[in-house]
């Protein structure tokens, strides 16, 4: 068994061998390049196995710090705690700053040696060898984070038995286990994608090989993200009580800036595969994505920012800042030195075209994201310039981007019909015909169960229109293929289209309609709301050594009993209120218990939420999720029209 004094010795030396390990990968890969060395270049693979190797090892003595309580850590004497269930103590190293940091270094370095893993074949190609550079450069400074500012193995003070655990709102819910590891597998895994896109430029390997090459790596990383995002608001609307699942918050912010760039970067990426344009748009998407991977890890991090996701504050801020700074100025410099051998060989012959399609769609994704970080940074920009604090709120964005978002649903339902090149009318008309009859059924059904106001209705309008779309590819790639048609970036395509659809009108839904009703209740009262009575059948307390729980029985039509809570935290001191959820197809009932309530209290205040179509957002999710996998698999090949570069940008 390793002693106390022990684990801060370990961990801060395996911190410590994977900032050496990455310095030396990085020179001796640019010393095989230089050189023509193929052994030097061969060997980054072996740096980066050690690099993982040196995380791993710093990650696991960590755990092990946590889970058999040495408080003789700063780090565990801040999150852990001998009363901590054992599901939160192993999730308590990712509750604050320097654990979360730890494991992205674990999870960076673990693509890193996956990308060595992968071309393992052919590790004396160039760009992989530059690819290779700059991971081991975002890798070296991730260590260096850790192995300073934020140091998860420093020395706390002597004598410290006991510590507070994590913060209450980690751990009340089993999500903790997952939102968080799955966020940051998306944020990470875009560094495979701008690792390539930087020793293209560098290479000067310009064609469309290198994104044949990482686009599953980006895609998965696509899914991870969205599946974390997803997580996130359903950790929200069962964890904090306000009955909602995306508040604009700016950490939710940072984390949806790099999907918008993202998931426009893998639509325009078909143009560039099939026609050889957006050569340049591809590469800032693909740039941009990541740096603002970085940005939103400084909003989180650096304490500019109050919000109940983000971290405490901590030293790294200016660190993070710099390493943004400088990675957006590289990229810059490098577009425009090789900006001669960016231009495309293709052109858009007429909007009204797939590739016309993509690029309208492209700019409002532009668009979106641009809104979201004015909102998101604007008002820390103008505390830093005139001391003084501007909040940008809900009604910002809602107004902002409400246009945007049904603007989309119009360009879903429409370019999946397009032909490349150039559609005519009478294809539209023929295609869109069917579509257009289920956008109608649509609208038809939400003014029937009673629906009203322009956005929602037209919510429903144009996403039964892009559902119907999607679904009459899905349809024809069947009756073409069978099931095999469901397989391949098209189809699986259009799986992720209806998961977006599900999810915007489930929103554009639950934001209309949500009705909310304050009850003061006395034992055995029964009130009705909306259509459902609710039974008061009292207050029960329960005890454990973390929390104390005091819980109101509510009967629910006659049926199962629900129980919103309040608890409070004994250590931290935190009153922490717990919604109960009936959920059901059409809408959710969401109680809370409102107010300061005791044991021996007769009433209590009740507030009752209706919420419609909230579990259509999981299945929404789900259908994301069946997608991405769907998309990854080879469906039928295309030969791109584009030339094809020689050696790595060969291979299709």
């Amino acid at each position: 068994m390793l002693g106390a004094s022990l684990n801060a010795a370990v961990g801060r030396g395996a911190i410590l061998l994977g900032l050496l390990v990455c310095l030396f990968g990085i020179g001796i890969t640019i010393a095989g390049i230089r050189q023509g060395n193929l052994k030097a270049l061969r060997s980054s693979a072996y740096y980066a196995y050690a690099a993982f190797g040196a995380a791993l090892l710093a990650f696991v003595i960590m755990e092990r710090a946590i889970i058999t309580r040495d408080f003789s850590l700063a780090y565990v004497q801040q999150v852990g705690s001998r009363d901590t269930p054992a599901l939160y103590n192993f999730a308590a190293l990712w509750s604050a700053l320097e654990g979360s940091l730890l494991m992205w270094v674990l999870i960076l370095t673990g693509f890193t040696a996956a990308v060595a893993r992968k071309f393992r074949s052919r590790r004396d190609d160039v760009l992989l060898g530059w690819a290779m550079v700059v991971m081991f450069v975002v890798s070296l400074f991730f260590f260096l984070l850790t192995f300073g500012p934020a140091n998860p193995f420093a020395v706390g003070p002597t004598g410290v038995t006991d510590g507070p655990g994590p913060n209450p709102l980690l751990q009340n819910h089993i999500l903790v286990m997952f939102h968080p590891p799955i966020l940051y597998l998306g944020y990470v895994g875009f560094t495979v994608p701008f690792a390539f896109a930087v020793a293209a430029l560098i290479t000067g390997r310009l064609g469309e090989g290198w994104l044949l090459e990482t686009r599953r790596w980006t895609l998965y990383s696509w899914g991870f993200l969205t599946l974390g995002i997803i997580l996130g608001g359903w950790w929200s609307y069962e964890v904090l009580g306000w009955s909602g699942v995306w508040a604009w918050d700016p950490v939710e912010n940072a984390s949806f800036l790099p999907w918008l760039t993202g998931t426009a970067y893998l639509h325009s990426v078909l143009v560039q595969e099939r026609r050889g344009m957006l050569r340049v748009w591809n590469l800032s998407l693909v740039i941009a994505t990541f740096s603002l991977t970085i940005l939103g890890t400084f909003l989180t991090r650096s304490g500019v920012i109050n919000s109940v996701h983000a971290f405490s504050e901590g030293q790294v801020g200016p660190w993070l800042l710099v390493f943004f700074s400088i990675i957006v100025i590289a990229a810059v410099l490098l577009i425009g030195w090789r900006g001669d051998r960016l231009r495309s060989p293709g052109s858009i012959d007429s909007p009204i075209s797939r590739e016309g399609a993509f690029l309208a769609n492209n700019v409002l994704f532009s668009l979106f994201a641009f809104v979201v970080l004015l909102g998101t940074v604007f008002p820390l920009v103008v505390e830093a310039l005139q001391d003084r604090r501007l909040v940008v709120g809900q009604p910002f964005f809602d107004r902002m981007t409400k246009p945007i978002g049904l603007t989309m649903l119009f360009l879903m339902a429409i370019a999946p019909v397009l032909p490349w090149r150039k559609a005519s009318g009478e294809i539209l008309r023929d295609r869109l015909f069917w579509p257009a009859c289920l956008g109608v059924a649509a609208l038809a059904y939400a003014v029937i169960i009673g629906n009203d106001g322009w956005a929602p209705l037209l919510a429903f309008a144009l996403g039964g229109f892009a559902a119907g779309s999607a679904l009459r590819q899905v349809a024809l790639a069947t009756r073409r293929q069978g099931w095999r048609g469901f397989v391949g970036r098209a189809n699986g395509g259009m799986i992720v289209h209806l998961g977006v659809i599900v999810i915007s009108v489930a929103l554009a839904s639950s934001g209309a309609y949500t009705r909310s009703q304050e009850f003061v209740m006395e034992v055995g009262d029964t009130v009705e709301f909306s259509g459902h009575t609710f039974t008061f059948e009292g207050l029960v307390l329960e005890s454990d050594p973390v929390k104390s729980s005091l819980k109101a029985q509510v009967r629910i039509d006659g049926g199962p009993v629900y129980e919103p809570a309040r608890s409070k935290y004994i250590k931290q001191g935190m009153d922490i209120g717990t919604p109960s959820v009936k959920t059901g197809f059409r809408h959710d009932l969401y109680l809370t218990l409102e107010g300061n309530v005791r044991p021996d209290d007769t009433e209590a205040r009740i507030k009752v939420f209706v919420k419609p179509l909230i579990l259509w957002l999981w299945i929404g999710g789900g259908l994301l999720g069946l997608g991405t996998v769907l998309s990854a698999f080879p469906g039928k090949r295309r030969r791109p029209e584009a030339p094809v570069s020689e050696g790595l940008e060969a291979r299709v």
